[in-house]
């Protein structure tokens, strides 16, 4: 086998049709997601830089080791990599507008209250469900949780730290109420507070997958990963989801998605565009 001998080769290396086809096929079957032919440069931008890592010359050959079962570690790192969504604090701001104003002021006082953030990405999105909380519900009790496909974007939501120009979404008060500003090496960056942090837990989980014993939730943003499943996979995934959501529960989905035709059928009931309430 050739390698690339400098970064100029590299970067000329090409997705074959045969290579993209069985990235495509290999990336539905463990995920359910569906690339389409548009994401060529994406895939082979995305994984080129693994090509790099292990100076291999053609995506095929890097496609082999890393769907060896002896290279466990390299799948979860290809997945990574092929499944990770841009985000960004309070995205779709709506969606926290009426979780303000007309879900948590009927929320019985006392009584524990459960957010899941099913596709959250680096946890902007779990994070700032947790101001609102925070911000409206005070010392009551609540949580949020927060899931994701890949094992990198969790662990970096984990540590709830991130760079100043990815947090123009959130409001003077909450960033004076619920961060901190990073000094000496942590300069440019922002901490979540550690007692918003402490509500708020994250883990792996394959939304394409039975899913695992995470209780019961009021409201469930399902936002901006239902996009990238064909029907029937979608149709089995909010299913599934269904099965956690609460009766009376809100269902949130991203703004350029839709359960047109299917809502009835999965028990939901259509409150505003993009949100759904469980009968």
């Amino acid at each position: 086998m050739q390698t690339q001998s400098n970064t100029h080769d590299f970067l000329k290396i090409a997705v074959r049709d045969s290579e993209y086809r069985a990235i495509r096929e290999y990336l539905y079957d463990e995920s359910g997601i569906e690339l389409g032919d548009g994401k060529r440069e994406m895939v082979a931008g995305r994984l080129r830089k693994r090509l790099r890592h292990y100076n291999l010359d053609s995506f095929s050959a890097y496609f082999e080791m890393a769907t060896d079962p002896k290279n466990p570690e390299e799948q979860q790192e290809m997945l990574d990599l092929l499944t990770t969504n841009e985000t960004y604090f309070f995205r779709e701001v709506d969606h926290y507008k009426f979780l303000v104003s007309s879900i948590l002021p009927n929320h019985p006082k006392g009584q524990m209250f459960r957010v899941w953030s099913a596709a959250s990405s680096s946890g902007e999105e779990a994070y700032g469900l947790a101001m609102e909380l925070a911000e409206h519900l005070g010392n009551a009790p609540w949580e949020v949780f927060g899931s994701d496909i890949s094992s990198r974007v969790v662990k970096h939501a984990q540590a709830g730290q991130y760079a100043m120009q990815r947090i123009e979404g959130i409001s003077k008060t909450y960033l004076q109420n619920y961060c901190l500003k990073g000094t000496g090496e942590n300069d440019g960056t922002l901490l979540v507070q550690p007692n918003i942090r402490s509500r708020v837990s994250f883990r792996v989980i394959n939304l394409k997958e039975a899913l695992p014993d995470i209780g019961k939730y009021e409201v469930v943003f399902l936002r901006n990963i239902l996009i990238y499943f064909d029907t029937a996979t979608k149709s089995d995934i909010v299913q599934r989801v269904m099965t956690v959501l609460k009766p009376g529960g809100y269902l949130m989905i991203g703004h350029s998605e839709t359960l047109k035709n299917m809502d009835s059928d999965l028990g939901l009931d259509l409150v505003a565009p993009t949100l759904y309430k469980k009968r």
